[in-house]
């Protein structure tokens, strides 16, 4: 009994007793003590393990290939460097709340670094612990790039705007990609599987929660702007419900950017929790990924098994067939350029860490007049845009302020055409991969929102406000919510994501899209990746 392979937790090649020799330590890292009740911890994957595909990374991309790799009979690891969500806290809560951060909030902070780091000439940020928290603030020479880290990627912490592109804007964003299949079979897909709907436009005119985007309607159009509802990924009866007081809040109370506990469908409600369901996926969170090397046919993978805390516990290598890097933009770009520059994949190309962008992203407030209320209660999930692409190079997302105060201010997110693409190169000596992005390069960005803003401000006899993101600072030009490319497709892989040089190795990320996507990326990230697992099931995985 002992020697029986454990297929049914996706290992192949190792006995149960090896397998319970190495997590016997492992098992007390669910819970920071005395802040989360304990839970039994999932096995992760144990030393030596072989492994018939390994994903690094469970966000949108990932995620779908478990899947649909699962459904076509293969066994499936995936690795995921933050913690799986789904312990409660001394709360009762898994995730904290968006004004109220916590240990939970930030990964690996002792302060947290909120996008909006001011409010009426008060700082926000405050010390937390340290701990794998939710939300990676990760600075870049001249950018800041928001990430979500845990089992479900950044599907944990954003708005869950579920935008498919414009189709006569799809060849500008991945011109080698057949838009006949996209928008007739992928997007369709995609979806789908996400649970993508769009809010009751009636029910919408009437919730106290969503008058601050009926503000944000006025003013686009009394400025002639076209504002356009886009579809989401929240569950509206559960909404309508948190209205009406019959169940717990949770974007009426203002959660979205350290987690939503109840109404939006995250990828664990969707893509991995029929990955799962398959029982030919296993997961192992907490669990970073530092190296990548061929091996007799296969590939060698070393991996660190971290505690809550970001230490180090254990050192593993694993080994699987096929490798599939999933590990975001940022992630999977970063380690492609360290296994390039190291000499641990020598065959990957030279496009390896280029074309990466923001997705055009800042930020900004306006100060409205008394009579343009915004209201005290703001759902945290978005549901329009202010759409003047074709003229002036800017979709702006009307976002919510959830401060459960009247502010008197609309606040937006724009995704702009900024020209801008930057390269992840690697520091031998600081062993580590940087990112050339110059603040300055968002200027493109600032005057792409301003055709919007400043029009509005005009009309309206309004001003920016200048108190959000430091003192009298007028825009968010620091950060992205969106980052895409550095392992582009078709350049740095193959037009399926096979990366060049080296067999069995493919990218299923953001890191293919080069840098844009004119709307929020996770849609277009998901359809992709159904696109190329597809083709790569079909023509790889064939008996």
């Amino acid at each position: 009994m002992s020697d029986i392979p454990m297929r049914d937790n996706g290992f192949t090649g190792i006995s149960r007793r090896a397998f319970i020799a190495g997590t016997g330590s492992i098992l007390g890292l669910s819970a920071l003590a005395g802040r989360a009740s304990a839970a039994p911890v999932p096995a992760p994957v144990p030393p030596g393990a072989h492994v018939p595909v390994l994903i690094i990374g469970t966000g949108y991309g990932g995620s779908v290939a478990a899947l649909r790799l699962a459904q076509a009979g293969v066994d499936v690891h995936m690795l995921e460097m933050g913690m799986a969500w789904d312990t409660p806290g001394s709360d009762g809560k898994i995730f904290a709340n968006t004004t109220t951060p916590d240990y939970r909030s930030y990964w690996l902070r002792t302060r947290t670094k909120q996008p909006l780091s001011n409010f009426l000439g008060f700082p926000l940020d405050k010390n937390v612990p340290k701990h794998t928290g939710i939300l990676d603030a990760e600075e870049f020479g001249g950018i800041t790039v928001y990430q979500g880290r845990g089992v479900g990627g950044g599907s944990l912490v954003n708005g869950g705007m579920a935008v498919t592109p414009m189709r006569e804007r799809f060849a500008a964003i991945l011109p080698s990609v057949n838009a006949d299949e996209m928008y007739g079979t992928y997007y369709p897909r995609a979806n789908a599987g996400l649970g993508v709907t769009n809010v009751d436009q009636a029910w919408w005119n009437s919730v106290d929660c969503y008058q601050y985007a009926r503000v944000g309607r006025k003013h686009a159009q009394r400025s002639n702007f076209s504002f356009v509802f886009v579809p989401n990924v929240y569950d509206w009866e559960y909404m309508r419900q948190e209205v009406a007081g019959t169940v717990p809040k949770s974007a009426i109370a203002g959660e979205i950017l350290y987690g939503n506990n109840a109404g939006k469908k995250s990828l664990q409600k969707t893509y991995l929790a029929q990955a799962k369901a398959t029982g030919r996926v296993a997961i192992s969170a907490l669990h970073r990924v530092t190296s990548v090397t061929a091996a007799n046919g296969r590939y060698a993978v070393v991996v660190e098994q971290l505690d809550t805390s970001g230490n180090v516990t254990a050192t593993k290598t694993i080994t699987a067939d096929k490798v599939f890097f999933a590990a975001g933009s940022v992630g999977t770009s970063k380690l492609l350029t360290k296994l390039k520059a190291t000499g641990a994949l020598p065959g990957l190309n030279n496009e390896i860490g280029k074309g990466w962008g923001d997705n055009g992203n800042v930020m900004c407030g306006r100060a409205n007049h008394l009579w343009d209320a915004t209201g005290t209660v703001q759902a945290s999930i978005p549901t329009a845009g202010i759409d003047n692409w074709d003229a002036g190079g800017a979709f702006a997302e009307v976002a919510p302020l959830p401060t459960g105060i009247e502010t008197w201010a609309s606040f937006y997110l724009s995704i702009t055409k900024n020209p801008h693409r930057a390269q992840f190169t690697w520091n031998s000596t600081a062993n580590r991969a940087e990112l050339n992005w110059q603040t300055a390069w968002k200027q493109p960005s600032i005057d792409m929102a301003k055709s919007i803003f400043d029009k509005i401000n005009a009309k309206e006899g309004t001003i920016y406000r200048t108190d959000l993101f430091g003192t009298y600072k007028m825009w968010g030009d620091h950060l992205t919510y969106h980052p895409l490319g550095g392992a582009v497709l078709n350049k740095a892989t193959d037009n399926y994501g096979r990366l060049h040089g080296h067999a069995n190795l493919y990218v299923i990320d953001g890191a293919l899209i080069p840098g844009n996507t004119s709307v929020n990326p996770f849609v277009t990230i998901t359809a992709l990746a159904e696109r190329n697992i597809d083709t790569i099931i079909r023509t790889d995985f064939s008996s």
